[in-house]
């Protein structure tokens, strides 16, 4: 049976996530969840546009990635959701998925914690952070990480620098 990696990012799929995270982590599959997007042929085809053939790749709403990730699959998943809350969605992936990575989430008019680090800025909601809580004190192992070669940081950690 394959792995399930889960990672947060705003930007869903982009030349980070083909580039470095698939190749690093074995991936074969990539699912973005993203309701919106998911219900536009032309964001989805602009998303797929740079993913080579060998990933099979999906861009589902929430409902289709629950279907989705009940079959069993042989294949390393990379599962990707734009923001924290979409997390508590999925909780039973979650809590089965070998980590689940904070990458990259932009300021919003609910972000009320930044989180400045070496490649970047990170902005949470107070619901972000309650989602990361439940499901950290549930056994999910939640880290933060932008990129393969930059520092791990276990969500307790991370959770420590919240301004």
């Amino acid at each position: 049976m394959g792995k399930i990696v889960i990672r947060v990012d705003d930007r869903l799929i982009h030349g980070q996530t083909i580039v470095a995270w698939c190749p690093t982590l074995a991936i074969q599959e990539i699912i973005a969840i993203d309701d919106e997007s998911a219900k536009n042929p032309m964001l989805k085809s602009i998303m797929t546009m740079s993913v080579p053939p060998l990933y099979k790749t999906h861009i589902v709403t929430t409902e289709e990635a629950r279907s989705l990730l009940s079959e069993q699959s042989a294949a390393n998943r990379l599962v990707i959701v734009r923001f924290p809350k979409q997390l508590a969605d999925l909780e039973e992936t979650v809590l089965s998925a070998e980590f689940v990575m904070l990458g990259n989430i932009a300021k919003r008019p609910d972000s009320v914690h930044k989180v400045s680090g070496a490649t970047g800025i990170f902005y949470l909601s107070q619901q972000d952070v309650e989602v990361i809580d439940a499901l950290s004190a549930k056994g999910a192992d939640v880290c933060f990480q932008q990129l393969p070669n930059t520092l791990r940081t276990s969500w307790d950690a991370f959770r420590k620098t919240i301004e």
